[in-house]
């Protein structure tokens, strides 16, 4: 399929979009290029070192962001057409330089620190990256106390140590004990290191419609006094430790009352705006909330999506509801709720208003209960601690490179993961906080991104897919983005090769973890080489074996594929759940290694030659639909009940033949007798999943057959049926 870069010709740069004089332009360059590449070429076998030719064609920035997409196409897998990835690895897309390297938040650090840490093994941050990663590892205490002092983190009392390993039932190691803080203030104050004022930019956002208008800002000093302001009127009607819910998109104030409800010392429950009644329901119940900030509505793509009747239906929780656009509310309220502006009133005029004393507490103090689905059908409630926050900035600060002065942005929620992590990182890291109100499937959003001048955006593989396939972004100048990051889904090698050559071919930091783990544990990084939809370590300090079949690791440098096993000794990682046994959920049935219970992630993942790491699916029967966990339990649950003819269904979930979100499947047995319409189930399928679980799965196939493959003890092998989906899709993309 395609051919050699060196049999590229002007009428195949024709072909890819560009004009002929430019073609004939293009061709030269490239020819010079190849002369130059292969000319410093020690390799006998071929003319030139295909990774070397990239490189040089990527440094040269021959390729342009403006360039038809067609174009990045045909001179990357030209040059990466005789490439072996079964002796070589995947292909690399991107090289740190050495000066690049010494420049970013790692580099600055070994630079500083390695040569005292690693003797004569240190030469340079990318020679040295690995011996290093392995010193984090095995002294995980040095590092992050180096780490710490790197992060906006204030102690009210310094902890007596770093590390505490005396207490076996925790694994994860009790870190910083005796340390109290208030880690809401750590983010709202000055600092000197990192470097942040009074009017450094906090955060700075834009409506959505409001495309040629300035973007707002909010000075640090503005976003201090408005989180005071609503953590006084918070402490006038709730008690320290009370759960106070947000339900609503992430917007300038669900960042200022998440900050808010923190800093008063009470704890922040986290709800997906995009959930339906019932699971929003669940969590309010589970977290034992005592009332829930939401909006009246959420506006995206010029809609009116209804979220307080949702919140209404759900329980009758006190709400706290703000409009979503003007200062006048469109919804007639309950007796028991309060709109924003009556929230506020009753402390506005107070002579200190602006002001808060910190609630300060001890570290291990929860502050945000956040929710993953596990193979259950009720979501694992899982409690973030203080610790939490700077394992979460202290990894984007690493692997990410969050410094002083850059905009980050990353379309998220509250509600999931990433949304604590992108505000965390930012706060703590000197960074500014860059928010769309909006949907992210649009122009609007990528002009924001422009007009903001990111320098860091953080994506989900779906959202990729949708801006290359529409073209909305073209014409746009996104090359002040110095690095991307993604996660929630396997990514496309095509898409990143789009997304990546919008900023003259940027890294794409990859990051797979987990909401238990308030981080990644595998992350590419600014100082190793990156493959696209690949990871290429796992996070600093963090460590973790491939397990066969049979729980045995295999040997660290061995290309394979085995589940991972966690090495538990990991700063920020939970020690307890709220509504399932820890124990269980995550150590019980797992191996012992070098005298260490390993933890259970769940992940099944490959690791090449070359040691890149690439994610093969879950373990369990957990599905990963759209960046969201959820259960193929909930989905059959619900799909059963879709049609009188149903007698049981199997969800699975995989990615396409040619990577990209997983696909969702349902296999169905009717009953005896009975006859049904696979595209009428699929879409009966579909809306009761979007009712009753979230708006924003959809099921790509469905299927009938006549019997379930199971084990002896009856249990439904989803495997077989998966592997069969598999074969299917494979049929289908030949055809």
């Amino acid at each position: 399929m395609g051919k050699s870069i060196s049999d590229v010709g002007v009428e195949d740069l024709v072909g890819a979009g560009l004009s002929v004089e430019e073609a004939k332009g293009f061709q030269r360059h490239l020819k010079d290029s190849i002369f130059k590449v292969s000319r410093n070429s020690d390799n006998g076998e071929e003319p030139f070192d295909t990774k070397e030719l990239w490189r040089e064609l990527t440094a040269q920035k021959l390729l342009k962001p403006w360039h038809p997409h067609a174009l990045h196409q045909l001179i990357y897998y030209s040059v990466y057409h005789n490439y072996d990835e079964s002796t070589n690895g995947p292909p690399i897309y991107w090289f740190p330089s050495l000066y690049q390297s010494k420049n970013t938040n790692l580099g600055r650090l070994m630079e500083t620190h390695c040569r005292k840490l690693l003797g004569a093994l240190y030469k340079d941050p990318i020679a040295s990256f690995r011996q290093f990663h392995r010193f984090s590892v095995e002294q995980p205490e040095v590092y992050w106390s180096i780490v710490l002092g790197h992060l906006s983190i204030k102690f009210l009392k310094a902890p007596n140590f770093i590390l505490d390993t005396s207490d076996k039932s925790k694994h994860a190691g009790k870190w910083f004990p005796g340390s109290v803080l208030n880690i809401a203030e750590c983010c709202l104050i000055p600092s000197s290191c990192p470097k942040k004022q009074d009017d450094s930019l906090a955060i700075i956002w834009r409506n959505e419609g409001c495309d040629d208008l300035d973007v707002s800002q909010m000075t640090l000093r503005e976003l201090r006094e408005r989180v005071m302001l609503v953590a006084n009127a918070l402490a006038a009607k709730f008690s320290k430790g009370d759960a106070i819910a947000i339900d609503m998109p992430m917007t300038a104030t669900a960042v200022t009352i998440y900050l808010a409800i923190v800093l008063a010392g009470l704890v922040v429950v986290s709800i997906a705006d995009s959930f339906a009644a019932q699971e929003i329901a669940t969590r309010l119940r589970v977290s034992k909330a005592r009332a829930v900030f939401t909006q009246d509505f959420i506006l995206r793509g010029g809609r009116r999506v209804p979220l307080y009747s949702r919140v209404v239906e759900a329980a009758p929780y006190e709400a706290i509801v703000i409009p979503a656009s003007g200062k006048e509310l469109t919804v007639q309220l309950r007796g028991q709720d309060l709109s924003w502006n009556d929230f506020l009133s009753s402390v506005c005029d107070l002579p200190s208003s602006n002001y808060f004393t910190p609630a300060y507490q001890p570290i291990d103090s929860v502050t945000n209960i956040l929710f993953s689905s596990g193979t259950t059908g009720e979501p694992k409630a899982i409690p973030w601690t203080q610790h939490s926050p700077i394992r979460s900035a202290g990894d984007t600060w690493a692997h990410i490179d969050v410094q002083e002065g850059d905009v980050f942005c990353w379309p998220t929620n509250l509600g999931w993961v990433a949304g604590p992590i992108l505000l965390y990182s930012c706060f703590l890291s000197g960074g500014t906080l860059a928010l769309y109100h909006g949907s992210p499937l649009g122009r609007g959003f990528g002009k924001f991104i422009q007009d903001a001048g990111v320098t860091i955006l953080g994506t989900v593989p779906s959202l990729v897919k949708t801006w290359k396939s529409t073209g909305c972004m073209n014409g746009l100048n996104w090359t002040k983005i110095r690095t991307f990051a993604t996660a929630g889904e396997a990514s496309s090698i095509d898409d990143d090769l789009w997304l990546s050559s919008k900023a003259y071919y940027s890294p794409i930091i990859e990051c797979c973890g987990g909401t238990e783990l308030a981080s990644a544990y595998i992350q590419g990084n600014p100082l190793q080489p990156q493959a696209f939809a690949a990871f290429s370590s796992a996070s600093m300090s963090t460590s973790f074996v491939s397990l066969n079949e049979n729980g045995l690791p295999y040997p660290d440098d061995q290309a394979c594929v085995g589940e991972v096993g966690l090495f538990p000794l990991y700063m920020g990682a939970t020690n307890r759940l709220l509504n399932a046994d820890h124990e269980e959920v995550y150590f019980k049935g797992m191996p012992l290694y070098k005298g260490m219970q390993l933890r259970r992630h769940g992940d099944i993942v490959k690791r090449t030659i070359g040691g890149f790491l690439i994610v093969q699916g879950r373990a369990d029967d957990t599905m990963n639909l759209g960046g969201i966990k959820t259960s193929s339990v909930e989905v059959e649950r619900v799909c059963n009940q879709a049609h009188d003819g149903i007698l049981e269904t199997a969800a699975v979930s995989t990615p396409p033949p040619n990577g990209g979100p997983e696909m969702l499947a349902v296999f169905v047995v009717l009953k005896e007798g009975i006859s049904a319409d696979p595209d009428l189930l699929k879409m009966k399928f579909s809306r009761a999943i979007q009712s009753s679980l979230n708006p924003l799965f959809k099921v790509s196939f469905v299927k009938i057959v006549p019997v379930f493959a199971r084990t002896a003890s009856n249990k439904l092998l989803r495997r077989v049926l998966r592997d069969q989906l598999k074969q299917d899709l494979n049929i289908r993309s030949k055809i």
